[in-house]
Formats: C-alpha cells, structure tokens, sequence
C-alpha cells in the first residue's frame, strides 16, 4: 500500500486540477444516492416495511411494534456508519480521496439495489428481517465513507474564501435526494393502488437509485487529486494509521465535531421522516396522528424541501461571511425555539403544518449546509478524511438513530401530541451549543 511512489503520476494530473462542474458533480452525485437512500428506506419503514418484513403481533393491533421493529433496521446503518468512517476514512488518509470515493459509492449503491430485491417475511419468514438488516448494514459501511469524501473534494478544491459556499455542494444532495425519493414515491402513490405498491412498488426506489450509481462512478474516476492532499504525497506526509493519529492527536475535536452537529441530525430527521408518520398516521389510531394520505403528505414534504434546497445554498454564503461558529450558534438557538413550538405547530391544522414545514426545513438547511466546512476544518489534511468522517458519523448515532426510538415514544407518551418530541429537539440543540461555543472559528484556518 505504498503510496510514494504514486506521488510523480499524481502530481502530473493535478496540473490539470479539477473544474469546478466537475467537483460539484462528483461531490453531489454520492451525498444525493446517501440521502436518496436514507428517505426511500425512511419511508418504505414507515409505509410498508413493518407488514412486509415483520410479522403480525395479535397483542399489539396499532402496529407499535412493527413499526419500531422496521425504524430499529433503520438505526443499523448509523451504527455501522463509524466503521465505514474507519475503514474508508483509513484508505482516504492512505492513499487519497478519489479510489475512496469510488469504493464507497460502489458499496453503498450495491446494498441499497440489493435492498430491492429482497424476499419478504411471508416468503422466506425471519431470513427476511435479517436480510434486511445486512444490507443497511452493509449501506451504513459505504455511507462511513462517503459524506467525508465527498466534502473534501468539495472544500479542498475550493478557493480559500468560498469554502463554506463549496462545501454546500455535497450538502445539497439531502434536499435533491428527498425531492428525488418522494417523487418516485409519489409517482407510485399516483400510479399503483395500495395492493400493488405493497406487492412489488415499493421496491422501485431501490432499484432505480442504480443509474445515479452508475453516473456517479464514471464522473468519480475523472477526479484527479486536490492539491492540497497532492502536498501531503509529496512532503512524503502520508499517516501510516490514521485511525491511531486522528484519536492521539485530536480526540478533543472529534468529540466537539460529534456533539456539534448532533442537533442538526435531530431536526433532520424531526423535519422529514418522523412528520411523515405523523402526518400519514390515522386519527383513530393510538398514538393518533393527522390522517393526510401518503401522496398529499409526500407533496407537502417535497413543498418544505424547497425551503430546505435555498437555505443549504445560502448557509454557505453567509458562513463565509461571519464564520461557522457564529452561524452554527443563531440557528442552534433557533431551532431549541422552534422546539418549543413543534408540537402546536403540527397540531394547529393545516396552516400550522405549513409553518412547520417551511420554519423547520429551512432551519434543517441553514444547520445542514455548513457543515461540510465545519467539520473538515476542525483537521490537518493528514487524518482530515478520517477524522471529520469519524466525528460526523458519530454524531449520526446520537442524533439520528436513536431519534426514531425517541420520537415515537415520546408521541406515544403524549397520547397523540408531538410536544414533547419538540422539547426533545430543544434538548438536543442545547447540547449542540455547548460544542459550537468549544470550537474554533476555523473561516480563515489554513487547510493544508
């Protein structure tokens, strides 16, 4: 695994450096299958993962437990999602980011199509719930991977002023892999009954999310090596374990990274896949939701995810303006106050529901969006893949995949009203602030 002398062939190829097409691509393709992937089984859990993949439970009619039972194989990716940041992260340390990138998308796509194939519980019985289990798994291990990869290629290549702005690139793949998932999943809302859609619809999403693979792949092998890694080949600065360094010589910022951005995975997933269950969920079922149809509520999500697409743009343009740490702490304060609001907001018919999704969308991307510079700059480039890898998928556990289990309980709790899911929200942010206010501003860091 030498990589010395690769250094001369390299070096020859960042002298015809990236295009700025060319990075925005190859950063946004692998983040859009991320996310894409992330909502289609978010929403597949919610809408026919606990009929199809579990069995029914005579003593529990309302389904909880199914339900749990589908969002706790969602929770498995994210706990797999460290290792990939180890495995991936390693290799992108060692021996650069483009071969990384393209590992990691190549795993990830494979798992997610392999996911449409799958047989259900009525074919193949327990099989089909560990089955599933596996490939989350296996996606969470290329996702590891993948979102630090991508904001590397994204900020390395940018121009030292507009990395915050560059870095909104990869980021941009969470709103336009929701709006991509929800029309596909709305396409099949309008198109195939509900016998149909549990038959066989639902395994659409998976398999057409192959082609984005295929795009990104051939896009992915035309990168070259960003300069500043290219400088780190050739001073012959190349960290043998990067593991082993990264939690030596920074441990203090990938524990600030983790809890920094641990709020904003929270509301990420408050916005979107828990007001899915809300919001398609009966009145008369216990704990009771809105009692919207799954084609209405997708198009009301895809509405919010506007507000999320403008806001992740403009996050960087005004992170680049006056810093992470100040941006970070206005809208972690922002979103504890709308916390406070959440449940009156989704219970306050449908106008309140419009203010949620605008309010809270816009939020998740003013919080989303900066972070692909956050992170990065908290590292040297030496142990940068590994360590802002490690620190944002370790934030994806305590924010997100414990927030299904969280959320749903706290609805249940009560009795139908999502209150206290929003004080949940408020709680989390609070702790995201004691790790903003820890960090450096890292706006005029040098990124070598």
């Amino acid at each position: 695994m030498a990589t010395t002398p690769a250094a001369p062939a390299q070096t020859d190829a960042t002298a015809r450096t990236n295009s700025p097409a060319r990075v925005i691509v190859a950063s946004l393709i692998g983040t859009t299958i991320e996310f894409y992937d992330f909502y289609a089984y978010a929403t597949a859990a919610v809408l026919v993962f606990p009929t199809l993949f579990f069995p029914n439970d005579p003593n529990n009619p309302d389904h909880t437990v199914a339900l749990l039972s589908s969002l706790a194989i969602f929770g498995v990716a994210f706990v797999a999602r460290p290792i990939g940041s180890i495995i991936f992260g390693h290799f992108g340390d060692r021996i650069g980011r483009k071969g990384t990138l393209v590992a990691s998308l190549l795993f990830m796509g494979l798992a997610t199509f392999l996911i449409g194939c799958l047989p259900t519980y009525s074919q193949i019985g327990y099989w089909a719930p560990a089955l599933l289990a596996l490939m989350r798994f296996c996606q969470g291990i290329g996702l590891g991977g993948e979102w630090s990869g991508a904001a590397l290629v994204a900020t390395e290549n940018a121009p030292k002023a507009k990395r915050a702005l560059w870095g909104t690139f990869p980021q941009l793949g969470a709103p336009l892999g929701f709006i991509f998932a929800n029309l596909v999943f709305l396409g099949l809302a309008l198109t195939l009954d509900d016998a149909a859609f549990a038959a066989w619809g639902w395994r659409v999403p998976f398999l057409v999310s192959f082609v984005l693979v295929v795009i990104g792949l051939w896009v992915r092998l035309r990168l070259v090596e960003a300069p500043v890694f290219q400088k780190v080949i050739d001073a012959d600065e190349i960290e043998r374990q990067p593991i082993a360094a990264a939690f030596s010589g920074y441990w203090r910022e990938i524990i600030i990274g983790t809890f920094l951005m641990a709020a904003t995975y929270t509301v990420f997933y408050l916005v979107n896949t828990f007001a899915l269950t809300f919001g398609t969920t009966a009145t008369t079922k216990t704990p009771a939701g809105l009692g919207y149809d799954r084609g209405t509520f997708i198009l009301l999500l895809i509405f919010g995810c506007l507000f999320f697409t403008v806001t992740t743009v403009l996050s960087g343009v005004v992170a680049d303006r006056i810093g992470r740490r100040r941006l970070n702490t206005i809208v972690n304060v922002a979103m504890a106050l709308f916390g406070l609001v959440f449940g009156a907001l989704l219970g306050g018919g449908f106008t309140g529901l419009i203010v949620f999704l605008i309010v809270g969308f816009s939020l998740t991307g003013f919080a989303f969006g900066p972070m692909a510079s956050t992170l990065p700059e908290l590292f040297p480039a030496k142990v940068r893949y590994t360590g802002s890898a490690i620190a944002y998928n370790l934030s994806a556990i305590v924010g997100a995949a414990v927030a299904p289990f969280i959320a749903v309980w706290l609805w249940k709790v009560g009795e139908g009203s999502a209150f206290w899911v929003g004080i949940y929200l408020t709680v989390m942010c609070v702790i995201s602030l004691v790790a903003i206010r820890l960090a450096p501003e890292t706006k005029d860091r040098d990124y070598a």
